[in-house]
């Protein structure tokens, strides 16, 4: 009898326990489609600088301007918010995702959707690691910086240049 392996990360990644959760809205079967539990754990891990413990969840708009009113205190959906918990040893933090927002934005900005969720996968995972890009303009160069960086590794155009059409 043959035995198999359990799949892991690429040997230079950071292990991460991801959960990933589908909230139902509208449109949300083609949100699950770009979603494949394996890419998300891709574009999640290759954010990491250390372990991590995150948990993904893709919500409707309602969901979306309810949690960002009342954590944010701005009475709208955001495409990803981060509930950071821990930096050390793990990384621990809740991703929340508005499936609508990132769908807009895509369509917007002449993207693919699973080229836009890659790139709030990784913006919401530096997040989690205390990267900023409100406080200064040279915090959100070197954020926007490793975005970018990150993201061509992954195959993906630089999201703030010419679209990835």
């Amino acid at each position: 009898m043959a035995t198999r392996k359990k799949a892991s990360a690429a040997p230079d990644l950071p292990q991460l326990t991801l959960s990933l959760q589908i909230a139902r809205f509208d449109n949300a079967s083609a949100h699950r489609a770009v979603l494949a539990r394996a890419k998300v754990r891709r574009w999640t891990a290759a954010a990491l600088e250390r372990p991590g413990e995150i948990t993904v969840r893709v919500v409707g708009e309602k969901e979306g301007q309810a949690l960002n009113a009342q954590y944010r205190g701005r009475d709208y959906a955001t495409n990803v918010l981060t509930f950071d918990y821990a930096q050390e040893p793990v990384v621990a933090a809740d991703l929340v995702l508005c499936g609508p927002v990132v769908e807009r934005e895509a369509i917007e900005q002449g993207k693919t959707l699973e080229a836009h969720y890659a790139h709030m996968l990784i913006h919401g995972t530096l997040h989690a690691q205390g990267w900023d890009h409100e406080t200064s303009e040279e915090d959100a160069d070197a954020m926007e910086a490793r975005e970018t960086a990150l993201l061509g590794a992954l195959g993906f155009a630089d999201p703030y240049g010419p679209a990835d059409r």
